[in-house]
């Protein structure tokens, strides 16, 4: 994949340039673009923020964050010609007059009498997309005649359902939808774009991939790092907020969604839409009956969080797709902090035969989709065990992308979607009424299992698969997590 861009000149403009999110994600993939030829002859990049520092300085800062990759050297050629396209501009994101000279800035490093297209990236606090993108509208910088103008907006976006229309309609009111760019870098990852062609590329798995073969579909996405010093901000969200609106739901979009008829970015989030759409709607009254949360042990003693806190760090959660594909079909979707693995898995699991005329009890198939870490795939199925009499034991076909492709490294999701964006494809990215159904569905959730008739969050053990109670929880409905060890 190349830049679109040609010979006109394409500015990326990084606000809120002195963060960690710049630092460690969009420099580091930016540079892999440049490395392989994909960023284009004439891309520069400009970061800005409030810090008083100058180019140089900046790009020396950025080097010491470079430094944490392997086989990196800021005495690198490469390092060396990719740094020489990165800018700093001092300034307050909301503040109009300050646009205003970024403004002028800019005009001073692009091609003087060509108009000059720009990607706008905003890795800022959530509280200043709004300011950001009225000020860039405000300053006539959201619009050029003969180049186009897009804007990035990371994750969280909004709270709640009602602030995150309000923040559509703000950005709405300055850029139009198809120069918006709503970014979750699960999308990016390998494997969920895998998940793609499973589905749609190979005939033997879309005739089961419905109600009349599976049984139920977990997604689960596990950290291992309590908050520390994070806590007092995480407060403020929950893992509702932090994983279930966006990565989980995402997730679960990309599992049921039907066929498009062609990879087109529309398309695609057409059918997205359409499952959170037919996602089964809850009430705060009877959020409970569906779900558990839990805090990990100690998390009440953490620096800046009240000692009456009801915000989860880990829930699960029972999400059922009324459609014609999905209907009875429970999605079982998990997240937590501090857990015993770090994993973002799918897996299917497939209903038993329906008749069974071996005497030994066996498992259903399962599909196992490892999204991160050991990327890959696996099928279990039931095998006869050499020189027994009809015994059987479940074994593995697996497919890991290490093995696969030669040790082929796998890019950062963020470096797969910054060169979407330059090219205009939002195949992979979040649309507003996208956005919209998905806070509709976690709103009464979220408010349910804070209302205080709501039994209070569990406790779990800090290095454990989480609280107890998911466990009984899903034992109700003649189900359970399946723990299984992927990695190879």
């Amino acid at each position: 994949m190349t830049s679109n861009s040609g010979e006109q000149t394409t500015t990326i403009v990084i606000f809120g340039a002195s963060g960690d999110l710049t630092r460690r994600k969009l420099i580091p993939s930016l540079c892999s673009l440049f490395c392989k030829g994909r960023l284009g002859p004439v891309v520069q990049i400009v970061g800005m923020a409030r810090r008083d520092m100058t180019s140089e300085q900046y790009r020396e800062s950025l080097a010491e964050g470079m430094g944490d990759f392997e086989d990196f050297s800021p005495e690198m050629e490469e390092w060396t010609e990719f740094a020489s396209r990165i800018h700093y501009f001092r300034g307050d994101v909301a503040s109009a007059s300050a646009l205003q000279g970024l403004e002028e800035f800019l005009k001073g490093i692009e091609a003087p009498g060509k108009p000059a297209n720009r990607l706008y990236y905003l890795a800022l606090a959530p509280s200043l997309y709004g300011p950001a993108v009225l000020n860039l509208g405000a300053t006539g910088m959201a619009g050029a005649t003969g180049a186009w103008r897009r804007v990035v907006i990371e994750k969280p976006f909004g709270s709640d359902l009602a602030s995150a229309q309000a923040l559509n309609k703000s950005i709405h009111s300055v850029f139009s939808e198809d120069q918006v760019f709503r970014i979750d870098h699960y999308l990016g990852k390998e494997t969920v774009q895998n998940l793609l062609v499973l589905r749609f590329a190979n005939t033997i798995f879309e005739p089961v991939w419905n109600r009349n073969y599976i049984d139920n579909v977990q997604i689960t996405v596990s950290e291992t790092v309590a908050l520390s010093d994070r806590a007092g901000y995480y407060d403020q969200a929950g893992v509702f907020r932090d994983m279930f609106q966006n990565h989980l739901l995402q997730l679960l979009t990309v599992v049921a969604m039907e066929p498009p008829s062609n990879f087109q970015a529309d398309l695609l989030r057409n059918e997205k839409v359409k499952v959170l759409n037919a996602v089964r709607r809850v009430t705060p009254e009877t959020a409970p009956e569906i779900a558990v949360h839990a805090q990990y042990d100690g998390y009440l003693d953490e620096q800046g969080v009240p000692a009456d806190s009801r915000t989860p760090t880990y829930a699960a959660v029972r999400m059922d797709v009324d459609n014609w594909r999905w209907q009875g079909v429970p999605f079982y979707l998990r997240s937590g902090k501090a857990l015993d693995d770090k994993r973002t898995e799918i897996v299917i699991q497939f209903k038993r035969p329906p008749h069974l005329m071996f005497q030994q009890e066996i498992g259903p198939n399962i599909l196992a989709i490892q999204v991160q870490p050991d990327e890959g795939l696996h099928i279990e199925f039931q095998a006869k065990t050499p020189d027994e009499k009809m015994q059987m034991r479940p074994v593995d076909l697996e497919f890991h992308y290490d093995d696969s492709f030669g040790g082929q490294a796998i890019p950062d999701a963020y470096e797969r979607l910054l060169l979407d964006a330059l090219n205009g494809d939002a195949s992979l990215f979040i649309r507003s009424d996208e956005i919209e159904e998905a806070w509709e569905i976690m709103d009464p959730i979220i408010q349910g299992l804070a209302r205080s008739e709501a039994p209070l969050p569990a406790g779990y053990a800090i290095g454990s698969r989480g609280p107890d109670e998911a466990d009984r929880f899903l034992a109700k409905y003649g189900s359970a997590w399946l723990h299984r060890d992927w990695q190879h």
